[in-house]
């Protein structure tokens, strides 16, 4: 297998996303960072890649990939596979934030929500995955949250739940592709505050009736759950190490990749939750003679 590994990534106009593409690239890897409406709203970020990519001379593309369409999804994966005969590594990383007392949120806003957060990584596993199947190796990485097992401050419920659902997914497909040779590497970033513009996008719940009762008793609470993670945050806390992070998964021998790593300067205590939920797992298949899904099982195709 190449050094240089072929990757797509979802979200990439901002964020995580974006760290993590450049941080990819610069690690020599060619990248394909996802983004919707590369010619409109995002051309700017667009833009800014070709830039970055021309000054540092590394391979970073950006490719028009909307999470919420299979057809732009199956596009985007076709014209990557056709241009190198491969694909290496998929990240799940496009999602959206919101805020707001729960019962304020509308079933449709929270299927949206749902829809950008989870069913966004089954659209792009459903493209990828034949590849990656067909291959025998690969790599897919989810970008879970610290609160699908950690602290959990209230009015992100939406958020909070379609994470939980993406992280479940995750969890199933990594016993699904071990026999494929498929790795699995969970990352889970904390409460990041600054570096991102995660909580700056949010959108807030429709329902105004609902929200107003709310605030008469937990008047200015968002910004107050805003402002306690902030001050949650030591000092030097740095966005860039989700990146960092991602890019150790990817240059780690094959076969020898972290199943889930944490990065939460907070300390949430969403580790020490995971640490006992994914031992319960691997005990599990291990009593139920499965153990052979915990790692990948090279296969000479």
């Amino acid at each position: 297998m190449s050094s240089n590994k072929i990757i797509v990534i979802t979200g990439a106009s901002s964020g995580f996303g974006a760290l993590t593409a450049r941080a990819l690239a610069d690690a020599g890897h060619t990248v394909y960072a996802g983004m919707r409406a590369i010619a409109t709203r995002n051309a700017k970020a667009a833009q800014d890649a070709a830039a970055y990519a021309a000054e540092r001379q590394v391979a970073l593309r950006s490719i028009e990939l909307d999470v919420g369409s299979q057809d732009s999804v199956d596009a985007a994966v076709a014209q990557i596979i056709e241009t190198h005969q491969r694909l290496d590594v998929i990240v799940h990383n496009a999602g959206h934030l919101v805020t707001g007392p729960t019962e304020a949120f509308t079933p449709e806003q929270i299927a949206q929500v749902f829809d950008v957060n989870t069913l966004g990584t089954q659209r792009l596993n459903r493209a990828a995955l034949p590849q990656l199947r067909r291959q025998r190796h690969g790599l897919v990485v989810w970008v879970s949250s610290s609160s699908v097992k950690g602290g959990t401050p209230p009015f992100l419920g939406p958020y909070f739940a379609a994470k939980a659902a993406m992280d479940s997914l995750a969890v199933s497909y990594a016993g699904e592709l071990a026999r494929f040779g498929v790795e699995t590497t969970i990352v889970v970033p904390g409460a990041f505050t600054s570096g991102t513009n995660h909580f700056a996008h949010a959108s807030p719940a429709a329902d105004a009736e609902v929200a107003q009762a709310y605030d008469a008793l937990y008047t200015g609470l968002p910004e107050q759950v805003g402002a306690a993670l902030a001050k949650l945050e030591p000092a030097g806390a740095d966005v860039a190490d989700v990146a960092r992070a991602i890019v150790a998964a990817v240059d780690a021998p094959y076969g020898q990749r972290p199943y889930r790593v944490h990065v939460d300067p907070s300390d949430d205590g969403s580790g020490l939750v995971s640490a006992v939920a994914d031992r319960m797992r691997a005990q599990l298949l291990e009593r139920a003679g499965l153990s052979d899904l915990l790692k990948v099982v090279p296969v000479v195709a």
